[in-house]
């Protein structure tokens, strides 16, 4: 249900995983930190976010 950001390197790195699999919400955790605290976003403000950084209106 959980998977890698695509950055993530084999070292473990900073990453964030994602869930996949539910329709109306996005949840978010540490790679590092599996049983730690949740995001969980609406899903269209999770692509809204996603569409920005490909882009390039959001600078990490």
């Amino acid at each position: 249900m959980w998977r890698k950001s695509s950055y993530s390197n084999q070292e473990g790195g900073d990453c964030v995983e994602v869930a996949d699999g539910l329709p109306d919400i996005v949840p978010v955790r540490d790679s590092k930190i599996p049983n730690g605290p949740t995001l969980v976003f609406p899903a269209g403000t999770w692509s809204a976010f996603i569409n920005g950084l490909k882009n390039g209106r959001h600078h990490l």
